[in-house]
């Protein structure tokens, strides 16, 4: 079976709020990208994480963090290589960011 480009999730993170968007499957492998997307004209900022094996929060895991994004725009965090659960987490300063991960699960 040949591999698919799919949304693997989407969060709509509470205000200050460190949130989990994505758990790779066990037994599974991905490559993701993951789309930040403000749907206000006010700019504000966002995190995102990769928690190897779903451990507790920690600075190291950071790809993005306190990144700026302009009222109304997008933003993309590209080529993420994970490991059977490991999650992708998502942060906003404020309520407006859509996180959407997309990629390849291969087993």
């Amino acid at each position: 079976m040949a591999d698919t480009l799919k949304v693997l999730a989407q969060i709509n993170p509470v205000a200050a709020t460190l949130t989990d968007a994505y758990t790779v499957p066990a037994a599974t492998s991905a490559i993701v990208d993951v789309l930040v997307c403000n749907r206000s004209a006010v700019a504000t900022s966002f995190r995102v994480s990769v928690a190897v094996a779903g451990v507790a929060d920690d600075n190291t895991q950071y790809q993005a963090y306190d990144e700026v994004i302009a009222g109304n725009a997008r933003a993309r965090i590209a080529g993420l290589t994970l490991a059977a659960t490991d999650v992708v987490r998502g942060y906003a300063t404020l309520a407006t960011l859509t996180f959407t991960v997309v990629g390849i699960e291969v087993t």
